[in-house]
């Protein structure tokens, strides 16, 4: 078997690039051990450029689908701040839905599923012209190539869970403590994610909930729709992203902590640049523009975390955004652009 794009890892980040390489015409073919659908502890928020970015794609998301979702809302000791976007609604929905709708639409292009499929088997897989590494953020790709030189790392731990029960808001909470942030996601007409990160691995929900009594007095009664996950969010940025002929997308070319809700739309972008770069044949235009993508959200990811740092900064900065909310409109402005 031969193909032009062999893309490793069948995770949104892999079958997003998958069908962006297809679209330009390429024979493309996707291989990842699991079988669909893939779920992965993780936001699951699309912010609008990422939502408009899958529109160019083909993929479309219902409203059985996704819900939408307004703006942020970050909430602290009694102060809260929030802004609805500017250029139109973020799209939620389970990681596992997201998963099976893009999987269809690569399916529907023309792309090689390979489910079920060990990379270390190497005799399972085709010769190809470009293998892009969209194996997450161990990526045995990227080791493989000679890439994991980093400028950059830090780590910290994240846990979610789903529950039964109406979203009260459209905008998506972040309700900062002392020892984490809660994330609270509407994914369905009646159901919303929780999601914990802090620098403490051993913090769980259940312990986290206790220092947000009207975070845990709304979920009183509401049962869990389905266990709860973990996984580690890194920051990390790589000092190259391709070699030869191998290229990385996703969190296999480098993250930013999951405290900015980028992930999804990031990788996402990543994908068309890359697509551009095949199909030029330099994959050196895609370094820059993958440098250029991930300058903003490192930077949101770098000013976050500092609040996560110093409490006292936070609830003044929050304080002072709270009396004058067109500042932090401007902000959130530039946290969630409009699509270049």
């Amino acid at each position: 078997m031969q193909t032009d794009v062999l893309v490793i890892g069948g995770g949104p980040a892999g079958l997003a690039a998958a069908i962006a390489a297809r679209s330009k015409g390429f024979d493309v073919t996707v291989v990842d051990a699991a079988r669909p659908p893939i779920d992965k502890a993780c936001g699951e928020g699309v912010l609008p450029a990422g939502v408009e970015v899958l529109r160019r794609l083909g993929v479309r998301l219902s409203d059985d689908d996704a819900i939408p979702f307004r703006g942020i809302r970050f909430l602290d000791a009694g102060t809260c701040v929030e802004a609805r976007f500017r250029f139109g609604p973020g799209l939620a929905l389970r990681r596992t839905r997201l998963h099976q709708i893009l999987a269809g639409r690569a399916s529907d292009l023309g792309v090689r599923l390979l489910w079920d499929t060990c990379v270390s088997d190497a005799s399972k897989l085709p010769s190809c012209r470009w293998i892009v590494g969209a194996d997450g953020q161990n990526s045995r790709v990227r080791h493989a190539a000679g890439l994991d030189a980093a400028s950059r790392e830090s780590l910290r731990f994240g846990f979610r869970r789903h529950y039964r029960v109406s979203p009260w808001t459209d905008f998506v909470e972040v309700h900062w403590g002392s020892r984490c942030q809660i994330y609270v996601t509407p994914v369905s007409q009646d159901e919303i994610g929780i999601a914990v990160l802090s620098r403490d691995s051993h913090l769980r929900l259940d312990s986290a909930l206790s220092e947000f009594p009207e975070l845990r007095r709304r979920l009183q009664g509401a049962e869990p729709s389905g266990a709860e996950r973990g996984a580690v969010t890194v920051s990390r940025r790589l000092r190259r992203v391709f070699r030869g002929h191998t290229v990385l997308v996703g969190d296999a070319s480098g993250s930013v902590d999951a405290i900015t809700g980028e992930g999804l739309s990031l990788s996402f972008h990543q994908a068309v640049a890359l697509s551009e770069a095949l199909g030029s044949g330099e994959l050196a235009s895609y370094q820059a523009e993958h440098s250029r993508l991930t300058r903003r959200p490192a930077f949101v990811s770098g000013m976050l975390l500092s609040l996560d740092r110093f409490p006292w900064l936070r609830r003044g900065a929050l304080r002072l955004l709270a009396l004058e909310p067109p500042i932090f409109a401007k902000l959130l402005t530039r946290y969630a652009p409009e699509v270049s």
